[in-house]
């Protein structure tokens, strides 16, 4: 059993307008999720990408649309929504305020491929 209490854990910049705090991954003993949110400016956001995983993106406070496929959905505080693992998808904040979002990942690492990188991005991943 761990416990992880969220305010000890680093808020740290992802990428410019987007800020990301881990809850849980492998860095902190899970083994089978990863878990994190983010505050993203308005007109920012995460790009396309995919991953070998299920992933559920929450919204917390604020708006967000989501480009999932070929569908452009618009998603609010209180809602969920289930990406299918392997499908391509991102987001932004299309409103005047932050966008507040959790993540979770059916995998203990955080990996994603964007769109054009040569690599797969890989975060949280522990030690040993």
């Amino acid at each position: 059993m761990s416990l992880v209490v969220h305010d000890e854990q680093p808020v740290e910049d992802w990428r410019p307008g987007v800020r990301s705090r881990m809850l849980v991954a492998a860095a902190n003993g899970a083994r089978a999720l990863c878990v994190f949110e983010q505050w993203i400016a308005p007109g920012n956001g995460a790009p396309a990408h995919r991953h070998e995983v299920e992933e559920v993106l929450t919204i917390l406070a604020g708006a967000a649309e989501v480009d999932l496929g070929a569908e452009r959905l618009d998603l609010a505080a209180g809602q969920s929504l289930i990406v299918p693992a392997g499908v391509r998808h991102g987001f932004r904040n299309p409103g005047p305020g932050t966008l507040h979002l959790m993540a979770t990942l059916a995998a203990p690492v955080f990996e994603a491929r964007y769109e054009g990188a040569a690599a797969p991005v890989r975060r949280w991943q522990g030690v040993g």
